[in-house]
């Protein structure tokens, strides 16, 4: 059985599955093509990544280009405050930004699709963060929005994040050339 909800942003779901638990622990699948096929997902994905990062890290606003990535983030330990911001320059929520925390107890995922921006913050400790890409990276394809942008406004739970020299120097959405992000 797999759940999906939609968000205000088109595309971006929150995605649950069945979890079988009992006195030993609990079992779940994370990922079933039809099931995912069934539920109008994508089933293609070419990627798996893990990153681990321990409390206060923000990582994002990234985003591949030209090829886009759609990404089925979903948390393995810990907890993380995971956002989509929408940089489709002709879509009508273009730069509003939708964030949830996944975590391992609630156990969700969150499928952010081709034409986003993806970031998080690590709230716990320490988070390890599986993700499906529909894409393989390209480091050359990379791009990033800055995580503090004011026109996008995220309300991030943590005041003074650690972010990579790259993630610092990132563009405000309006400094990207709109033109370069078409999907």
């Amino acid at each position: 059985m797999i759940e999906v909800t939609k968000t205000p942003l088109s595309g971006v779901v929150i995605v649950k599955t069945r979890v079988f638990g009992d006195e030993r622990g609990f079992f779940m699948e994370t990922f079933n093509q039809q099931r995912f096929e069934n539920a109008g997902l994508p089933t293609h994905f070419v990627q798996d990544n893990h990153s681990r990062s321990r409390k206060g890290v923000l990582r994002g606003l990234h985003y591949q280009i030209p090829q886009w990535q759609g990404k089925l983030v979903r948390v393995l330990s810990g907890a993380i405050f995971d956002v989509a911001v929408d940089i489709r320059p002709d879509s009508r929520t273009f730069g509003q930004w939708f964030g949830i925390e996944l975590n391992d107890e609630n156990r969700l995922q969150l499928y952010v699709p081709p034409g986003f921006a993806h970031g998080f913050a690590t709230v716990s400790d320490m988070a390890d963060v599986a993700y499906k890409c529909t894409s393989l990276y390209k480091p050359e394809d990379e791009g990033c929005v800055i995580w503090n942008d004011p026109d996008i406004g995220i309300k991030w739970p943590i005041d003074t994040p650690l972010v990579s020299e790259k993630d610092a120097a990132a563009p405000r959405l309006c400094n990207i050339n709109h033109a370069d992000l078409k999907v």
